[in-house]
């Protein structure tokens, strides 16, 4: 039981052992001291004790003080004499008292010095308070932890980039969504755990993370790849990319037109053509950079880097630069979006197609579909390609895009047919392939001759190009 003595006079007085009385939690006994009436309730817990004394009377004080044994003084009081004489005479007969004082009068100087004591500014709390109620003005924990920033409130809007993804799609380092809360119940999220709009997150971080993560938040849709990063990174492995490296170059300058305020980064690896380098570096502007790397001990921290310091959410490569150095292992731990390029040619693409998949993987990647399409001037598609027909299982999936394109204001086309999904892909022209970032790509498995799954035959053709988007499953 901590006993704990409050020094009462004044209308937050009046307000505290009101709260007091209210929440009455068992394990605090409350003694309050006042002499004028007014500021305690007609009727009190069993926890809240009244005693009728001068707080300014060291007299009275000494005896009360004697009497019980203290863990906290409260000194809410109205008049600035009354509460400095207070604070004076209860440091004279206890030294070690922990003390929280209620400053109503903006005076500096009160309590400033004095050993164990906390400070609450009444203006400041009231300043605060309105402050969070302003539009686009995170709402963080004050009196929580360190009280710095490190606990934030933040509301997600209609059109955000995390709106409809999986929290565990998005890569939290150095913060963590703690709790969601949505429809006045609290969720305590898993990696498949879809942020809805209306959602209100609890995220927890350094504040200068936290700061960015508000503002990614609350951006609208059409700011792809966030949120998966900011800028666009391309690596051309001069072992398999030499043929292909100006045309991979030029179709990476065309995307980074197509979206709003991105740079392009570009790593260029195993160089053996300085004539070839010179001609890339050509292209350097201010908003892309080429970089050389001479030394392949260690591409994959290299690579890992790069990403990590210049916020990459797009990584583009060739597949087979993708299939080595630990590349596809890297980018799927660090939930980034790739961009395959295949035989047909970014700039001659009318249409981003996805195929039918698991229900969740199909959730998960949906707002990014909407997002590129959206950014790239193309017609989506959600294809349901069955050899057995089996369609009532996806109506829920089908629904949902359904339900985004109502949201961001752009027409899907659904098809659904019985057939071969594979057999149907490969027939399709002018399209990009949207498809998760499955952990386990391979092109190499001969089980794959019978299979029909979508993920088994990805890397196996570069006829589309593909964009591969991360998704989270329990």
């Amino acid at each position: 039981m901590k006993n704990i003595l409050i020094l009462a006079d004044g209308s937050i007085a009046k307000h505290f052992i009101a709260w007091l009385d209210k929440k009455r939690v068992a394990e605090n006994k409350y003694y309050v001291t006042c002499y004028k009436e007014g500021v305690t309730l007609e009727k009190m817990g069993r926890n809240i004790s009244l005693i009728k004394a001068d707080p300014t009377s060291y007299s009275k004080m000494r005896t009360i003080m004697n009497d019980v044994k203290y863990s906290n003084v409260f000194i809410v009081m109205e008049n600035i004499e009354d509460a400095r004489y207070a604070l004076k005479n209860i440091r004279l007969i206890d030294d070690k008292v922990r003390i929280i004082l209620v400053n109503q009068w903006d005076n500096d100087e009160i309590g400033r010095d004095e050993y164990n004591v906390t400070i609450l500014n009444r203006d400041e709390l009231i300043a605060a308070h309105l402050y969070d109620h302003l539009p686009n003005v995170p709402v963080v924990a004050q009196n929580v932890g360190l009280g710095k920033g490190e606990i934030m409130e933040i509301h997600v809007p209609f059109g955000s980039t995390y709106a409809f993804r999986h929290v565990g799609s998005i890569l939290q380092r150095k913060w963590k969504i703690a709790a969601i809360y949505r429809d006045e119940k609290q969720i305590l999220p898993t990696n498949a755990t879809m942020i809805r709009p209306n959602d209100t997150l609890l995220v927890l971080g350094k504040p200068i993370v936290l700061d960015g993560v508000y503002k990614t938040i609350n951006k609208r849709i059409g700011l792809f790849p966030e949120p998966f990063g900011k800028d666009l990174y391309l690596t051309i492995d001069f072992r398999y990319d030499q043929d292909n490296a100006l045309l991979y170059l030029k179709e990476s300058i065309y995307l980074l037109e197509k979206l709003e305020d991105k740079s392009l980064f570009v790593r260029i690896l195993y160089p053996n053509n300085f004539e070839l380098i010179d001609e890339l570096k050509a292209y350097e502007s201010e908003k892309l950079t080429v970089s050389v790397c001479y030394d392949d001990e260690d591409l994959k921290n290299l690579i890992e880097y790069d990403i990590q310091e210049h916020d990459i959410g797009l990584v583009l490569t060739s597949i087979e630069t993708f299939e080595r150095d630990e590349l596809k292992e890297t980018l799927y731990d660090l939930k980034k979006v790739v961009y395959l390029f295949g035989d047909k040619l970014l700039y001659n693409v009318k249409e981003a197609v996805i195929l039918m998949d698991e229900n969740e993987k199909m959730e998960s990647i949906s707002s990014t579909a909407f997002d590129i399409s959206e950014s790239l001037g193309l017609k989506l598609a959600l294809c349901d390609f069955d050899p057995e027909g089996d369609f009532e299982s996806r109506k829920i999936i089908i629904e949902h895009y359904e339900t985004l394109s109502h949201i961001f204001n752009m027409e899907i086309e659904i098809q659904q047919k019985v057939s071969n999904p594979i057999r149907e892909i490969s027939t399709m022209k002018d399209i990009l392939q949207i498809a998760p970032f499955e952990k386990e790509l391979n092109s190499g498995n001969i089980l794959k001759l019978v299979s029909t799954k979508v993920q088994d035959f990805l890397l196996t053709t570069k006829k589309h190009p593909k964009l591969l988007v991360p998704f989270a499953l329990e």
